[in-house]
Order: structure tokens, then C-alpha cells, then sequence
């Protein structure tokens, strides 16, 4: 999370064969030192080290799970942590693979105690997180935590890693904490690329495996670096439950395709499906763009009050088959012609996965050529329309056409029959 006025920042996406190999060099920085505040930062590290510094055994798929900030914010409580997970099993989604159940920022006290440990928020979390993540395991569930790779998080209300990775990485494990979402925030100036590969290690000492997400903002290209670090890397600013942001930041995720893959992938943020700022093909486009991504799934909405419409589509299989595809390949747009957009990404199984977005205003014919989409040209294909959930009566060859609403797509996955 950024909280920063202005809206979303530009960035520069074309980067020079310097900057290259000098955020190369910066990854490869390590930190000496105990615990504590007053480390010193080196420059040295072992290769050997480096190699395995993501040995974590997580994230061969996207994770999917719920993340509190996008809805609640700073209102959270463990009663509304422990309903959700109560409502994650019981509306379904555990069974479909959302399994991570994430605490965001505002969950500890605004001081340490006199060790130097967080404290949960007396007021909010009284019972502790222990007791929280004992509960969520109960449920089959798994939990997350939010910390901040500088002095305090980015809400100011409580306080950051920077000096603490040890400490506090030892003290998550101690928890049973699944999932750790570390921000950017406040960060004195010291470059992500230095002070995330602290917590790297600190979690590969604690014991206990632990999902590292890196919430860099997309700052210095963390996907360049990235999957030395972390399990995944925003490569975005915050998103808002708009059309126009949520396409922004997927058009800035698209950039960075290449860097995906098992084990480490790119975060486009959370999702904001179910809040209400979007329609419902809006939202289809969001989930959509963010299945065939290989985004972390991460729904962001009020699980506890969902709608059937909202359910429908976090809750759709075949779609949440391409997220979670083993061959873990992102993909990318194939063409563009003003507002019309095809993406589309290789899958497991000699399958294609194809996505149709119409941004336009207008309803549109929108055409997938194989040549586009790595197939021979006269290649006859079964087309399944993942949202419809049939196949199309004929057999496309050599392209595939259809009607696409505005502000809308079509999803289908090709199978090669000739």
C-alpha cells in the first residue's frame, strides 16, 4: 500500500544497460549484523547463498487467498478476521484454493514492547496473533501479516521492520504466520534493494515457511530483481476500484511478463471485485486480466456479505484453471487495434489461453489471428468459452471472431484437434 497523494506515478519503462546492471549489483547486497536496531548494511555475500535465497518451496502457482486493506483498511478486528475465515470456508472459496487469509496494515500498537517485539493492538486483537492463526489453521486456512521494509508502515500507526528483520521474522514464525506482506513505506532513504533481501534471509532463519511478498510499488523495477527476494513483487502503485485504474495498472503489470514464473511472480495489487466501484463485465475483465497474469488472487471485498454475482466470478473454475496452470507462463497482449485488445498465453497441455478486452465505448468485432497467438495458420481448434462454459458449436480455423461488449471480453481456451 502507498499512501501518497497525486494518483498513480508514471514510470519509466525503458531502462538502460547501466541501471540494468547496477539494480543486478544492488540485488546481490547482503546484511551483516545482529538483531536489533543499529545494523550495518554490507555489500557481501556468498554465491552459494544468493542461489538459494528464495528456497522457500512456495509459490509454484499464484497464491489466492483474501487481503484486508482494499475494503476494511485500518477497521479490522480478529472478530472480522475470524468471520472471514469462517465465511472463506463456508461460501466455498477455501475449496477453490483461496487459502491465505491476510492482515494488512493497523494491527499492532504504535510502540514495541520493552524487548523490542510488536505487540497485536490491545484493542482490536486482543487474543493476540497466535491465537488468531491458531484459529485459521483449524479452518484448513493459512495466515498472512503486513510488515514495512522501513521505520513505521505506511499508515504511521504502527511500526516497521528496518532494523528488526530478525527479530521480527522470528517472532511471525513463533506465530505460525504463513504469509508476510512487506510495504515500502518510510523507508530513510535506504534503496528496497538492500533492505529486502534482509528480511529474505531473516525468514529463511526463522524456521518456518513463510510467503514473501515484496510491496515495492513497482519503484525500481522489482521484477528485474525480484525472484532472488520474493515469492511475488508489485509492479504497480496502488489500485482503486475503478475501470480506468484497474487497466492502468494492468496495461504497467503486462510490461514485465517475461519475469514471471514458478515461484516467483508479479502482483498487480489485490483484487477489487465485489466493492462496488465497477460493473459486472468490469469486473470480469479484472478477474479475467488477473487469472491469465498469473496475478496472486487476493480478494479484496467483504467476504462475509458477498453477493451470488461476486461469488460467480471469484468464483469460476475454469478460470481460476488458467491462474493456477503448472506451466506458469504469463500472458502478454498480442494485438492491439485502438481500443481492442487480444492477450493471449501459452498453458499446459498444447492449450492456448486467449482473452478478447474491448476498452471502447461500443460494442465491436474482435478477431484472434493464429499467427498472433503462436498457432499455424491452418489449424482447426476447440474453443471453450470459460465464461459461458461451452464450447462453440464450430471449430475455428485460422482465426476466431466475435462480438464483444464495451468494457467487456470473451475468455476462451484453445485445444488443437488438426
Amino acid at each position: 500500500m502507498t499512501m501518497v497523494g497525486g494518483g498513480n506515478r508514471r514510470r519509466v519503462l525503458i531502462l538502460s544497460s547501466a541501471l540494468l546492471l547496477m539494480l543486478i549489483l544492488l540485488v546481490e547486497a547482503s546484511a551483516g549484523g545482529g538483531e536489533g536496531q543499529g545494523r550495518i548494511y554490507k555489500n557481501i555475500s556468498p554465491e552459494g547463498e544468493r542461489r538459494k535465497l528464495l528456497a522457500n518451496g512456495l509459490a509454484d502457482t499464484p497464491p489466492m487467498g483474501w487481503n484486508s486493506w482494499n475494503h476494511f483498511g485500518c477497521n479490522i478486528s480478529e472478530s472480522m478476521i475470524r468471520e472471514t475465515a469462517d465465511a472463506i470456508v463456508s461460501t466455498g472459496l477455501a475449496k477453490l484454493g483461496y487459502k491465505y487469509v491476510n492482515i494488512d496494515d493497523c494491527w499492532a500498537e504504535y510502540t514495541r514492547d520493552q524487548q523490542g517485539n510488536f505487540v497485536a493492538r490491545k484493542s482490536t486483537f486482543p487474543s493476540g496473533i497466535k491465537a488468531l492463526a491458531d484459529y485459521v489453521h483449524n479452518k484448513g486456512l493459512k495466515l498472512g501479516i503486513y510488515s514495512d521494509s522501513g521505520s513505521m508502515t505506511c499508515s504511521k500507526t504502527m511500526p516497521g521492520s528496518l532494523g528488526y528483520e530478525e527479530q521480527d521474522a522470528k517472532m511471525f514464525a513463533s506465530w505460525g504466520i504463513d504469509y508476510l506482506k512487506y510495504d515500502n513505506c518510510n523507508n530513510e532513504g535506504l534503496k528496497p534493494t538492500i533492505r529486502y533481501p534482509i528480511m529474505t534471509r531473516a525468514l529463511m532463519n526463522a524456521g518456518r515457511p513463510i510467503f514473501f511478498s515484496l510491496c515495492e510499488w513497482g519503484d525500481m523495477h522489482p521484477a528485474l530483481w525480484g525472484s532472488k527476494i520474493g515469492n511475488s513483487w508489485r509492479t504497480t502503485n496502488d489500485i482503486t476500484d475503478t475501470w480506468l485504474s484497474m487497466m492502468y495498472i494492468a496495461d504497467m503489470n503486462e510490461y514485465y511478463a517475461d519475469y514471471a514464473r514458478p515461484g516467483g511472480w508479479n502482483d498487480p495489487d489485490m483484487l477489487e471485485v465485489g466493492n462496488g466501484g465497477m460493473t459486472k463485465d468490469e469486473y470480469i475483465v479484472h478477474f479475467s486480466i488477473w487469472a491469465i497474469s498469473k496475478a496472486p488472487l487476493l480478494i479484496g471485498c467483504d467476504v462475509r456479505n458477498v453477493t451470488k454475482e461476486t461469488l460467480d466470478i471469484l468464483g469460476n473454475t475454469e478460470v481460476i484453471g488458467v491462474n493456477q496452470d503448472k506451466l506458469g507462463v504469463q500472458a502478454k497482449k498480442v494485438r492491439m487495434e485502438g481500443d481492442l485488445e487480444v492477450w493471449a498465453g501459452p498453458l499446459s497441455k498444447y492449450r492456448v489461453v486467449v482473452l478478447m478486452v474491448n476498452r471502447g465505448p461500443a460494442t465491436s468485432l474482435m478477431t484472434a489471428h493464429w499467427d498472433d497467438i503462436g498457432l499455424p495458420p491452418n489449424t482447426t481448434v476447440i474453443a471453450r468459452d470459460l465464461w459461458l462454459h461451452k464450447a462453440l458449436r464450430q471449430r475455428p480455423v485460422g482465426n476466431l471472431s466475435v462480438t464483444v461488449a464495451s468494457h467487456a471480453c470473451k475468455m476462451f481456451i484453445l485445444k488443437s484437434v488438426s
